[in-house]
């Protein structure tokens, strides 16, 4: 088993739900591999851009928050090893596994096509979620700015969004992110799966460090944007220790609401995070993959509404009682904040904004 440094997925494995090739190398074919073109290489991040012929998703799910989204990169280099999105790379044929974290692709027209949306006269707006299936502030973000572009339309337009994010490169658009709170338009979630920046490393290789994460909270607290920390996603016998450390460092950063979600393991990301487990974990796989399996039905994972968000079992509901009174003990007494869509303004396609 080959851990590749920086990288969160130990293989490259592909998705037997589409009957995508597989290919499997022995120790032996391994040595001779090396052999013959010296040591393995890392793999290397590639971008390919997209161009779609619209960008607003909306879903129908009765147990989310949000009814659109927008995704403007596909894959993820941050490489969590438990990210649910895994799965979406098997549609392009290629791995949930490396592939999703090396071969990205960019959707650089997002912020035009976003435009052409909102310009229709049946469109009603609604906040828009951002970062629901890959993180809108991995590291190719530094270069394509799509989600600047994105926000900038928004701020125009009056348009309400929320982000979530592992990364502190949300301060990077603070600027915008401010502004827009002004007129209730924004509010950010800093996902934080533990306070060990080793265990950090191994989880989501190319996210940001926890300590990054909190004190990127605090900066937007501060600019008086809406913001909370989101433990998730909470892995038994791996990140549910860090629990109260995660709110008091929020806390102390000016936080007051926060939510947990507890890991899922659709389709492809179950083999994998075993796979993971089995090289980082070994002491401990049969326990984690237990526990999770006593929430989940006796399965890996539950795809039913409602009860994939809410598990069930004896641990989650320990788990659940241990976040009610930390919350409580510390003083989290916040709601969530509420986005303000009254203000709307439809552009039209020749870049002006309606006066009505």
């Amino acid at each position: 088993m080959r851990i590749h440094k920086g990288r969160g997925a130990v293989s490259g494995q592909a998705s037997k739900r589409f009957n995508l090739p597989q290919r499997e190398a022995d120790g032996d074919w391994l040595d001779a591999m090396e052999d013959i073109d010296g040591p393995a290489r890392h793999p290397a991040t590639t971008v390919t851009e997209e161009h779609p012929r619209s960008i607003l998703s909306f879903n129908k799910s009765p147990d989310i928050p949000f009814d659109r989204s927008i995704n403007a990169y596909r894959g993820c280099e941050h490489g969590c090893i438990y990210c649910f999105a895994r799965p979406t790379h098997a549609y392009h044929d290629l791995s949930p596994g490396l592939d999703f974290e090396t071969k990205l692709f960019a959707k650089p027209d997002a912020a035009r096509l976003l435009r052409a949306a909102l310009a229709k006269p049946s469109y009603r707006p609604a906040p828009i979620a951002m970062g629901t299936n890959t993180d809108p502030y991995q590291p190719i973000e530094g270069r394509y700015r799509i989600t600047r572009s994105v926000l900038e339309l928004c701020l125009a337009t009056r348009h309400p969004v929320s982000i979530t994010t592992k990364s502190d490169r949300v301060l990077h658009d603070l600027d915008l992110i401010a502004e827009m709170a002004r007129f209730r338009l924004i509010s950010v979630a800093i996902s934080v799966t533990s306070m060990d920046p080793g265990l950090s490393r191994l989880l989501e290789p190319r996210a940001a460090a926890p300590a990054k994460r909190i004190a990127a909270l605090g900066r937007l607290a501060a600019a008086g944007v809406p913001a909370h920390v989101s433990i998730a996603p909470v892995i038994p016998s791996i990140t549910d220790q860090y629990l109260e450390e995660i709110l008091k460092a929020a806390l102390d950063q000016g936080i007051h609401h926060a939510t947990w979600i507890m890991i899922r393991l659709p389709h492809e990301v179950a083999p994998l995070f075993r796979e993971w487990l089995e090289a980082h974990f070994p002491d401990r796989a049969g326990k984690v993959m237990a526990t999770i399996q006593s929430m989940r039905g006796g399965k890996d994972n539950d795809p039913n509404f409602f009860t994939r968000m809410r598990p069930q079992g004896v641990w989650a509901d320990l788990f659940r009682h241990r976040f009610r009174l930390a919350m409580t003990r510390m003083g989290f007494s916040r709601p969530a904040h509420v986005l303000d869509s009254s203000g709307f303004r439809r552009p039209s396609l020749d870049g002006q904004l309606s006066l009505l």
